[in-house]
């Protein structure tokens, strides 16, 4: 099974309240499907599936590596970079 080299990375673990969206297609108008919050910093983009994977683009921009769901329910995380899933719980 894969490891995630960069748990050193999260300082932030708790959700905003309230989560109103993609940070970044709430600025262009946007739409998102599913989203993920950074880890390091706390930035909320959108998913993989969504048509700007702002989430992604945060990753590779700011070096942050790990992301996790924001969806209600959702208690998992990703490494961008080691390509692997955390369980959260």
């Amino acid at each position: 099974m894969a490891a995630c080299s960069h748990l050193d990375s999260v300082s932030v673990t708790e959700l905003p309240d309230p989560l109103l969206g993609c940070e970044e297609c709430l600025k262009t108008g946007d739409r998102w499907l599913h989203l993920r919050m950074c880890l390091s910093c706390g930035k909320v983009g959108c998913c993989d599936s969504s048509p700007n994977r702002h989430a992604r683009a945060h990753a590779g921009e700011s070096g942050h590596p790990l992301v996790r769901s924001a969806e209600p329910g959702e208690d998992w995380a990703w490494c961008f970079v080691d390509e692997v899933a955390l369980a959260l719980a």
